[in-house]
């Protein structure tokens, strides 16, 4: 949690951009896993702790920003809840730490939200992506389920995007705590990639990490040899020799601040030729992306530029074919790389995507391309001072999507689909890093860097 300055400045910000009506944040509740009592760990929404702070459940914070009110809407603990889950300061106690003033009962929303709707005010809120908050809307506002989602208010939405996009320096010394939680994950997993180790064996010992430096992973972890698959979560194999072990993963710190990186690593550290050639085109394509970072310059132009250097780098394996700009423009490049670069990063590993990942990424003035791989860059607009990002190239070998190209003939002009047979059992290579766009250029949010080259992995695997 922040200082109370901070939170109160935000809700005043936000007042600004919201120009009238309600605005309603909602916080989540708790979740069952199995059973009514068995819950999963409970997370707080983002843009409720991004502006109200509170990582309690069933609170809810609602402004008025016609006539500059704020309150908080919870209940204080029973003794029930004190028996079994122990005590804290008071909701008002809470409230008063992030510049919230004026407490009221959960059962009394309700009513608040009813007077504001008869005097003809607009309730602005986010677009809820849990069933409870949906049917909670629903009950508060007398409307279906569809309703609900499509009544979400744009001008909220993007109000919050406008603030949450740029990180102040609390925010960055967060993420930086994250970063170095999400490094000794990643540090810990090269040294463990030693062959006949089971996988679940080491995303349970880098998932231990994160919780206890942290809250927990910031996502699902991704570890595996099946590296083509982009989210392998499945952990069920045993390391073997010659072959490549893709670890993305990252951490949430006890802030809620993600990290997310990515690296592949030859179990033993044992590279074969092949191997060696595919990362060293996926670690020009990474460095270069970084070098190219500042403000002003799309996301969208950088992503290309990478899908560059992995197509000319292919071709002098002799793999492409080819004029490489029409072959940039005919988007094939994506065969071997359908994600885009890069995704902003912040209280959620895709920040904000809940708002709506295109009003995140993109804006008036560049859309979202409709072409394979391109529409898959979920950030593509003009980088901004304090806007912090991934950047994650990759190359895989995905044989049924080579074999679809290949069977209707898409993009052979660019392509020897006649050599990647023998790539088929070569998985993919994926590096990642978390990057901060500064005034003149770039930082990686965690300055001391993941051991990234061939040689620098040997060393710590082997060491």
């Amino acid at each position: 949690m922040f200082a109370k300055e901070t939170y109160i400045r935000r809700r005043e910000e936000l007042k600004k951009k919201v120009k009238s009506g309600i605005i309603l944040l909602m916080g989540n509740g708790e979740a069952p896993l199995n059973y009514p009592d068995n819950t999963y760990s409970f997370r707080q929404d983002s843009s409720f702790l991004y502006f109200a702070g509170l990582d309690t459940p069933d609170l809810y914070c609602v402004i008025d920003v016609d006539n500059n009110n704020e309150f908080l809407f919870g209940n204080e603990l029973t003794i029930d809840d004190i028996v079994w889950m122990g005590n804290l300061p008071s909701l008002k106690e809470r409230s008063e730490s992030v510049g919230l003033n004026r407490v009221l009962p959960v059962s009394e929303l309700s009513g608040t939200i009813a007077a504001a709707l008869k005097s003809g005010k607009v309730v602005h809120y986010l677009k809820p992506y849990r069933h409870r908050n949906q049917i909670i809307l629903g009950e508060l506002l007398n409307k279906n389920t569809a309703e609900i989602l499509a009544g979400c208010s744009l001008e909220l939405t993007k109000a919050v995007i406008d603030l949450r996009l740029i990180k102040e320096d609390c925010e960055l010394a967060e993420m930086e705590s994250a970063g170095e939680i999400g490094y000794l994950m990643h540090l810990t997993a090269m040294k463990m990639c030693q062959q006949g180790i089971a996988e679940r064996e080491i995303a349970g010992i880098i998932e231990g990490i994160a919780v206890s430096k942290g809250n927990r992973v910031s996502f699902t972890t991704i570890l595996s040899q099946n590296g083509q698959t982009l989210h392998n979560h499945n952990h069920d194999g045993i390391l073997q020799r010659g072959r490549l072990m893709l670890t993305d993963a990252g951490a949430e710190n006890v802030n809620y601040y993600a990290s997310d990186f990515t690296r592949t690593v030859a179990v033993g550290g044992q590279y074969s030729p092949k191997q060696i050639d595919i990362h060293n085109i996926v670690l020009q394509a990474i460095n270069t992306a970084i070098d190219l970072i500042r403000p002003g310059i799309p996301y969208r132009d950088i992503h290309r530029e990478a899908y560059r250097i992995i197509f000319d780098g292919l071709k002098d394996l002799g793999l492409t074919k080819g004029n490489t700009e029409d072959a940039l423009a005919n988007g094939a490049p994506a065969l071997f790389m359908p994600h885009g670069l890069g995704h902003a990063l912040g209280l959620d590993t895709h920040d904000m995507e809940d708002l709506g990942e295109t009003l995140v990424g993109y804006d008036d003035e560049i859309q979202r391309s409709t072409l394979f791989g391109y529409k898959s860059l979920r950030f593509g607009k003009k980088l901004k001072e304090r806007h912090v990002i991934t950047v994650e190239p990759g190359i895989y070998f995905i044989p049924q999507l080579i074999e679809k190209w290949k069977q209707e003939k898409i993009n052979t002009d660019f392509i020897h689909f006649d050599k990647l047979e023998n790539y088929y059992n070569f998985g993919g290579i994926r590096l990642e890093d978390d990057v901060i766009v500064t005034k003149e250029g770039s930082m990686l949010v965690y300055p001391k860097r993941l051991p990234i080259t061939i040689e620098e992995i040997v060393e710590t695997i082997k060491g």
